[in-house]
């Protein structure tokens, strides 16, 4: 990856579009904000992954991630919590609840700031009628 230098930030084209990247958010997406959308991203994808694997049949699924960060410490973050909602019929909970910890295990983002960022998981099952 390469990324080049502009007024505001810095950006990069890849295959799918330009990436503006900046601390302002008028200007591009902040850096805290591509953080938090690759771990959700990729956690999304595995947990999807894993409830086909496990022939567990949704409708969508949403998550909500909440960042604390230090401001006394260059505003990092430090620690990330996400709540998953999967939409779907007769999903057990306890299969709902392993398919969370073999995504934690198995996402590439979450394990790659496992021991720098507090990461929590909680998960909600919904019925499509609701």
């Amino acid at each position: 990856m390469k990324f080049k230098m502009n007024e505001q930030g810095f950006e990069s084209s890849f295959e799918f579009g330009e990436l503006k990247v900046s601390g302002q958010s008028q200007y591009g997406y902040r850096p805290f904000q591509l953080m938090i959308s690759s771990i959700v991203g990729c956690s999304g994808g595995v947990l999807r992954n894993i409830l086909e694997k496990m022939r567990l049949s949704y409708d969508d699924i949403t998550i909500e991630a909440e960042a604390t960060r230090n401001e006394e410490k260059a505003n990092r973050i430090e620690k990330i919590h996400l709540t998953y909602t999967i939409i779907g019929e007769d999903i057990p909970q306890k299969k709902a609840e392993k398919a969370i910890q073999l995504t934690r295990k198995n996402c590439a983002m979450l394990q790659s700031v496992v021991d720098s960022i507090a990461v929590t998981e909680e998960v909600h099952l919904k019925s499509p009628r609701d």
